[in-house]
């Protein structure tokens, strides 16, 4: 369900959860932070997920883009 201590570390290259909440801060990934202090990532947040770049671009027919 969430990312565990090592998962969060390859992740965020951290072993320090502040280090850790910056990082992910940084790389725009949602978690919230529990009552330890240690962040919680789920792990549905990471897994399948593309950036934007990598994904292909939609197809659209060359009549739909005449304005």
């Amino acid at each position: 369900m969430f990312l565990d201590d090592e998962e969060l570390f390859v992740l965020t290259g951290y072993r320090w959860h502040s280090k850790q909440v910056a990082e992910l801060r940084r790389m725009g990934v949602p978690f919230r932070v529990n009552a330890a202090g240690r962040p919680a990532v789920a792990k549905s947040a990471i897994e399948g997920s593309k950036p934007a770049q990598d994904q292909p671009k939609k197809w659209v027919p060359s009549w739909a883009n005449a304005a």
